[in-house]
């Protein structure tokens, strides 16, 4: 009796899981459908020591005819996958049309060695 209860429980969090999309953290950049759709392309964040701390950068490009404000965050994590604190607070950006504009992020935290960047209108 115990083992169905235990079946019945374990069913029901598998179906839980499979509702929400797990975050791969090997994905380095994670952009909404409605930012490319506002124009806006970027590369995948790359990572550099900058002043002994770990430095993230990306450069956003904007290819329509007006400026486009958007979010992002960094995430931060470690060897084995885990996001390091203190979490980063999300950011704004505006993108003047047909330019381009260069977001960071900086962590002191040396154990970094990976990085996510998300971005969202």
């Amino acid at each position: 009796m115990r083992m169905i209860a235990l079946g019945v429980v374990l069913a029901a969090l598998n179906g839980c899981a499979s509702d929400r999309a797990a975050i791969d953290t090997s994905q380095s950049l994670v952009m909404e459908s409605s930012v490319l759709s506002a124009g806006i392309l970027t590369d995948e964040p790359t990572m550099s020591v900058h002043e002994g701390q770990q430095r993230a950068s990306s450069r956003l490009y904007n290819q329509q005819e007006k400026p486009v404000t958007l979010h992002y965050r960094f995430y931060w994590y470690d060897e084995k996958g885990l996001e390091i604190l203190p979490f980063e607070a999300p950011r704004r950006v505006t993108v003047a049309p047909h330019s381009s504009v260069d977001i960071s992020s900086q962590t002191g935290n040396l154990t970094a060695n990976k990085v996510r960047l998300y971005l969202y209108l």
